[in-house]
């Protein structure tokens, strides 16, 4: 498999003493005073407006350079009720927010249509924002990746270490400005800085899976500008920054995170809805034991096709397995994709089965920017947020651990992280690394689910442990993030918390409308397809991403 073809289809470790209480807050209102009085809006496609804002390099230098970040917003549709605006993030690392505004708003429910503004900006780094690009072109950056969703040997982890290393170099020398400035913590500060430019007394924010972190990280900064914010797919922020104790000098942040357990206990719920459905899936019967054993034949020896050139190997079916059980309207189509690989199809057709899983995790865009730089964002952010091994040694032997205790999805997650070792620190960093316990004016929503492959539900339920005033909302269901999944339970709490800033009853669990292998109501598969075409790209590894495109 192709690593280049792969990723067209798609599409830090900064350690220093934590911040003090307060300490960011204060280099945001110090820049406050020299927010300007407007935004210039210019009409770009389908009823939105387009901007272009500077802010602040270093918020500790308000007055020194400047970046600029890409903005949109789809004016409210009853402007007689409007409540303000709604900032979106479709989480990443690395995803645009300004893709998420514009593909999402269309399904989003009519209440909040109606009465919010729907504001989407590139964090800083990302895409159409002052960029970190460290190529010259697309294909420049991909060519340095490993050919290999993630390293299942030692010779594949060496691999690995080099590329991490090349990327790194070419970052160190060719990242500009921005590689040293993309904290979660000064993108926090450029949404506050927004929110006061739009007109806002206070933040109305939606957040999916990374968003969930920047929800978190301003709510703890400015716990007094929070009218509602809802967090979705959330993760632990204690795991995410620093871990637990001496967590951070063993653990990278995406194996503490502990996505690969959460991702094992959806797959065996994928398979206990299996063999349950009987004929209405293709894998049902054993599915579990049947897959296991799949999966072990194949890492002894990679499918090929005629020719003896490799087709699947264990790093792609773990890597397009994890993507499939990001969104369980797909499952159906994961279970014949099992059962083809099973019975050893033609090259021709396993191709074609999972064409069909690619373009409904929304990995075919046509409308693709030349230069997405999801290669570069995602340690720009992760890394500079998290702290991190400082050995290669760390990360081999977390994922070998990693494997043992959680299964198929250790090593995929551990190894997510691995570029953080090698890249380039600088004092200057301002990253977040807690307290997270701050009282918000106003409670915040922290949603999570039962089954999510990516951000297991245990980190929403620290999240809501840690900020005194929120509430959870439970779904128990399958797939990652809930809202606009297709559950109407989970889009009415949220739609009505978001207008009125009312929280659902304590304790409440929104229940899945049957099974993902029983006919899905049509109205609800069509907002779910239309959600996971806006999220997918930014949410999915670029791991999934590599593997899920077999060329």
């Amino acid at each position: 498999m192709s690593a280049t073809a792969a990723v067209l289809l798609s599409s830090a470790l900064l350690v220093g003493p934590a911040q003090p209480a307060g300490a960011i807050p204060t280099a945001g209102e110090a820049a406050a005073a020299a927010v300007p009085a407007a935004v210039t809006w210019t009409p770009c496609q389908s009823g939105f407006q387009c901007a272009t804002i500077e802010v602040p390099l270093d918020y500790g230098q308000p007055a020194g350079a400047k970046i600029s970040l890409a903005v949109v917003r789809l004016p409210a549709g009853d402007p007689s009720r409007r409540i303000g605006s709604l900032f979106l993030n479709p989480g990443g690392p690395g995803g645009s927010g300004v893709d998420l505004a514009r593909g999402i708003a269309p399904v989003l429910p009519l209440e909040l249509r109606g009465r919010f503004d729907i504001v989407g900006f590139d964090p800083r780094g990302i895409i159409r924002s002052t960029p970190l690009r460290c190529f010259k072109t697309f294909e420049e950056a991909i060519s340095v990746l490993p050919p290999f969703a993630f390293p299942v040997t030692t010779q594949e982890e060496n691999v690995q270490r080099d590329a991490d290393q090349a990327l790194a170099s070419a970052c160190k020398t060719r990242g500009g400005p921005a590689r040293d400035h993309m904290s979660t913590a000064d993108v926090a500060r450029d949404m506050d800085h927004l929110r006061q430019l739009l007109g806002d007394s206070k933040l109305n924010y939606l957040g999916f899976s990374y968003g969930s972190m920047l929800g978190q990280v301003y709510a703890n900064l400015f716990p007094n500008k929070v009218r509602a914010i809802v967090i979705d797919g959330v993760l632990d922020p204690i795991a995410w920054s620093t871990g637990k104790g001496n967590q951070a000098k063993t653990l990278p942040f995406t194996t503490r995170l502990r996505s690969d357990q959460g991702a094992q206990a959806t797959l065996d719920e994928f398979f206990r809805l299996c063999d349950a459905a009987g004929d209405g899936c293709a894998f049902s019967g054993n599915s579990k034991k049947r897959f296991d054993a799949m999966a072990k034949k194949i890492r002894q020896k990679p499918i090929t096709d005629p020719d003896g050139n490799v087709l699947l190997t264990y790093a792609d079916l773990i890597g397009i397995t994890l993507g499939g059980l990001y969104a369980s309207f797909v499952w159906p189509d994961m279970a014949f994709f099992f059962a083809d690989v099973e019975a050893e199809v033609s090259a021709t057709a396993l191709r074609a089965r999972l064409g069909v899983i690619r373009t409904k995790l929304g990995l075919d865009d046509p409308d693709q920017e030349p230069y997405p730089n999801f290669i570069e964002g995602f340690p720009g952010v992760g890394c500079s947020d998290s702290v991190n091994p400082n050995n290669f040694a760390a990360w081999r032997k977390a994922a070998d651990n990693a494997e043992r205790q959680f299964g198929h999805f250790g090593r995929i997650w551990n190894w997510a992280s691995s570029i953080c070792l090698p890249w380039p620190a600088t004092a200057g960093q301002d990253h977040y690394l807690g307290p997270w316990t701050a009282r918000t004016a106003s409670p915040v929503l922290v949603v999570g689910n039962f089954f999510d492959p990516a951000t297991r539900y245990e980190g929403a339920v620290a999240a809501s442990k840690l900020l005194p005033n929120s509430r959870l909302l439970s779904y128990a269901g399958w797939g990652h993030t809930a809202f606009m999944s297709g559950n109407f339970c989970v889009d009415n709490h949220v739609t009505r918390y978001l207008v009125t800033t009312k929280v659902p009853a304590a304790k409440t669990v929104c229940q899945p409308l049957g099974s993902p292998f029983e006919p899905f109501e049509p109205e609800a598969r069509a907002r779910a397809a239309s959600t996971m075409k806006s999220l997918g790209v930014p949410m999915l590894p670029a791991a999934v991403r590599q593997a899920i495109a077999i060329g």
